[in-house]
């Protein structure tokens, strides 16, 4: 089966190319050649996955699923929550999004956080939604060279590194984006489409 999984991430086409089993085909979207830069305007992650797996769909015409996701601090009411990859400004800078996020929680003695993924998938004329949530708190420093976005300051709960010191398939194991992929797997085996 070929699946069309609509990003630019390159970290995050690895990521879930390494849980696929072999029976499903990841194609990314430069191998449809497309380049096209899908804004996420919606104000929900929900709404950012089918707004870019329903762009691809109706361009295209394949089956395809998309993911958004955002990092959600208790203390900060949520944020940066969907604008997490724009969190210190448009052009996305993980460094610049990390440093913004511990000085707001510099005072604060809350620390508690989320990964939320949602992920759209549209598939044979239908959309399914899949949620993936991994919880834990925020560091006062970053930790580790792994990983990406704010990986070095994301400590998952059970665990006494960031996701940036684990392995990766330590981290898709318990990551909210492997979680989500986990169901999204499971999901198509069972319908085997």
């Amino acid at each position: 089966m070929k699946l069309v999984f609509a990003t630019n991430n390159l970290n995050k086409l690895a990521e879930v190319q390494k849980m696929l089993p072999s029976s499903i085909q990841l194609l990314s979207l430069s191998d449809l050649n497309c380049f096209d830069e899908i804004e996420e305007t919606e104000t929900t992650l929900e709404g950012n996955a089918q707004l870019k797996a329903n762009y691809i769909t109706e361009k295209f015409g394949y089956n395809c699923f998309a993911d958004d996701t955002g990092l959600e601090v208790e203390s900060l009411n949520g944020n940066p929550g969907v604008y997490s990859a724009r969190y210190a400004g448009t052009e996305n800078n993980s460094e610049k999004n990390m440093q913004k996020l511990l000085s707001e929680l510099k005072d604060k003695s809350n620390r508690k956080a989320q990964f939320r993924t949602a992920i759209a998938l549209n598939l044979n004329n239908e959309q399914f939604l899949f949620e993936g949530i991994c919880k834990g708190e925020i560091l006062t420093k970053k930790q580790g060279e792994k990983g990406f976005g704010y990986d070095p300051v994301f400590k998952p709960n059970g665990f006494n590194n960031s996701f940036a010191e684990i392995t990766s398939e330590e981290k898709n194991s318990i990551s909210h984006r492997g979680n989500a992929i986990q169901q999204l797997i499971r999901f198509l085996i069972k319908n085997k489409t």
